[in-house]
């Protein structure tokens, strides 16, 4: 018996199993004996309890070995974390032995390995074995456990597994601390926030983020609450888990707020609990900046657009219709032919109207801007407003009496107010009143409007009202586009608004649009006040006035330089008709080259100014170096490819607008002519 307790418990579970072939031998021999002798029955179930004693305190002892097993991997687990806490720890068995220390207890305390827990507490508990017994007891029982210290601190147990537990003792000021880090209330914050799990499913929502996601959404998936992101919403959070930082914002809708209402979403992800925050602030207004950007791009394309197209017809119409004078020069008016080539003529001069338009809308056709006080200009007006808009419609005009002036082109002024006055006239088919109004405002910052803003400034206000038939929502922001109308077939061409936006923006003003269907439409127009002088007369560009056709009897040389060849051959033909003595090129380059010849004589360049390689202005400015004073004609389809803010870039250079007729590129030529001749002769 001595020898057994001697031995290691552990070393019991085998005794059974080398004792049971002895056993099983002796029970099959007492069986055969059974057969023979019926009171060996006592002695077999003798044995078969022994054998039974035996394997039961054989799967005692490996229980008890894998509970032993279990608690040294736990407590090396235990020791490496303690090893680094920073924190008096101690790890503790069931029956209140102390197993390990931290670096922090053992300094703290000492070394209390190997002995019960309660005398390492007698100095810091009333009833170290009671209160601690029954402290442990509650840590096994319900996992966490904790007591506040007479000395001040709390001691703290947690059990870690089945028979080990955790004991921590804070001090008074870490205590302190963890009690005034209380966990934070999110619904105090004034932004929306969500939190997340990886997967995307909603963990909380605070009171902000309800106004975007809704009052029930703990459990929704993120998608059901926010679209618009183009990808799957778990790559997305995915990406801000392993990335750590926080991401860029994604503009989202929110399907909750209504169809026009955009969030600004950022994710923050928490790596401690494999959780993400999105940060949630209202869109709205950059989703307007946008739509502003985009329709401000729309336009803009629309007028490259326009204007490219008008370049190329000015081209053409300028080749057609001077050609037709070229045969009109050949035929009397009794001449049946006459009328036809007239006709030619009449509609190739409404081609070019309708390319006036276009460079309206593109904000490329020819300005004379002047000082003007718009209520003199909208009242000598009034007499051709009525007389447009017929019996059944009146034009009333209320002018604020001081109104501050302007500077814009007076008669593309009156285009635009005539072109509304006429809109606002056919959206009353059954009559009404078209309200004229003007007054001086001041805008302190920007005033912003749908998808466009007016900025801050002083503004002469113009607003033209009807009470008609309103624009329909859904076409308000197409209606200053080219070609677009809502009249029917025939009615109008769809150029008209699109004029008056483009004469608008060239002056460097805003026009904006307000109408309610079945109520009226009113148009605002914003001018800068201008409280400048007017430019001097001579900074102006020059336009030749149409002159009578003239005699063949000039013997001046004219340089043509056209890239165009329709164009080139009709001024070609025309002034080579009238006398003069006319040399070709194609290019500036080539215009250059011609001239290098020290023995060609010139009088005039008369050139395009939009050219392949060498433009118009660079090729002429060379030249002048070499050739000063010679007379300059240049032709374009608007005055800004050659006089920028009005201002001659080449002094006493003349203009000729494309599309141009026989009569006013001779007459231009002429001018030039003359004006070299009549200098000669002061100089003599």
């Amino acid at each position: 018996m001595k020898l057994l307790q001697k031995l290691p418990r552990n070393s019991m579970i085998w005794m059974p199993f080398l004792v049971l072939p002895l056993v099983v031998s002796a029970v099959g021999l007492q069986v055969q004996q059974a057969r023979l002798d019926q009171g060996a029955t006592l002695t077999l179930v003798s044995l078969a309890a022994f054998l039974a004693w035996y394997l039961l305190g054989g799967s005692l002892a490996c229980a008890q070995i894998r509970r032993e097993w279990l608690q040294r991997r736990q407590l090396r687990r235990l020791s490496a974390l303690m090893e680094h806490s920073g924190c008096a720890e101690c790890a503790i068995a069931a029956d209140g032995m102390v197993l390990h220390q931290s670096p922090e207890s053992l300094d703290a305390a000492g070394d209390w390995r190997g002995r019960p827990v309660f005398q390492m507490l007698a100095g810091r508990l009333a009833d170290a074995e009671g209160e601690g017994a029954s402290l442990l007891a509650r840590g096994l029982r319900q996992g966490a456990a904790s007591s506040d210290l007479p000395a001040g601190g709390r001691l703290s147990i947690e059990r870690v597994g089945d028979d080990l537990l955790r004991a921590s003792i804070i001090t008074p000021a870490a205590l302190a601390c963890a009690n005034a880090a209380q966990p934070f209330d999110y619904d105090r914050l004034p932004v929306a926030i969500i939190r997340l799990a990886a997967d995307g499913t909603v963990l909380d929502v605070n009171q902000s983020a309800r106004a975007y996601a809704g009052e029930d959404v703990k459990g929704r998936h993120l998608s059901r609450l926010l679209d618009g992101l183009g990808r799957p919403i778990e790559q997305w959070l995915a990406e801000a888990l392993s990335s750590g930082r926080t991401t860029p914002p994604e503009v989202l809708r929110a399907s909750h707020a209504g169809a026009d209402r955009y969030v600004q979403v950022s994710l923050h992800p928490e790596a401690e609990s494999g959780t993400v925050i999105a940060v949630l602030s209202d869109a709205r207004a950059l989703k307007t900046l946008e739509a502003q950007f985009v329709q401000s791009q729309k336009m803009q394309a629309i007028g490259q657009l326009a204007g490219g197209i008008a370049h190329d017809f000015n081209n053409l119409l300028t080749a057609i219709s001077g050609h037709c004078d070229l045969l009109m020069l050949r035929h009397d008016k009794g001449d049946p032919n006459y009328a036809d080539l007239d006709q030619i003529s009449q509609n190739a001069n409404r081609a070019a109207n309708l390319v006036s338009h276009l460079l309206a809308f593109s904000r490329k056709q020819t300005l004379k801007p002047q000082r003007v006080d718009l209520r003199n200009t909208i009242a000598d007006l009034s007499h051709l407003l009525n007389r447009l808009v017929g019996e059944k419609v009146r034009v009333e005009q209320q002018h604020d009496p001081r109104l501050l002036p302007v500077r814009v082109d007076r008669g593309k002024i009156e285009q635009v107010i005539m072109n509304l006055v006429v809109n606002a006239r056919d959206a009353m088919p059954d009559g009404g009143r078209v309200d004229i109004t003007t007054q001086n405002v001041d805008l302190p910052q920007a005033q912003p409007h749908g998808r466009f803003a007016v900025p801050a400034g002083n503004y002469v206000r113009v607003t033209i009202a009807d009470h008609g038939c309103g624009v329909p929502p859904d076409l308000i922001d197409k209606i200053f586009e080219p070609f677009f109308t809502t009249k029917r077939v025939g009615e109008g061409t769809g150029l008209g608004l699109s004029t008056v936006y483009g004469i608008i923006k060239q002056t460097g003003g805003y026009i904006l649009c307000d109408s309610t269907v079945g109520q009226g439409t009113v148009f605002t127009i914003y001018l800068p006040v201008f409280t400048g002088a007017d430019l001097p007369a001579e900074d102006a560009p020059e336009k030749p006035a149409d002159a009578p056709a003239l005699s063949p009897r000039h013997t001046q040389r004219v340089l043509l330089v056209e890239d165009e060849a329709p164009v080139r051959a009709f001024a070609s033909r025309a002034l080579k008709l009238h006398g003069y003595h006319v040399t070709e090129a194609a290019s500036g380059e080539e215009a250059l080259e011609i001239l290098n010849n020290d023995r060609f004589e010139v009088d005039v360049f008369v050139t395009d100014v939009v050219m392949p390689g060498l433009d118009g202005l660079s090729w002429v400015r060379r030249a002048l170096k070499d050739r000063p004073g010679k007379a300059v004609i240049f032709m374009s389809g608007y005055t800004e490819d050659v006089f920028e803010n009005g201002r001659n870039p080449v002094e006493g250079a003349s203009f000729l607008q494309k599309p141009f007729s026989l009569t006013a590129l001779v007459a231009a030529v002429g001018q030039k002519v003359e004006g070299a001749a009549a200098s000669s002769e002061i100089d003599a």
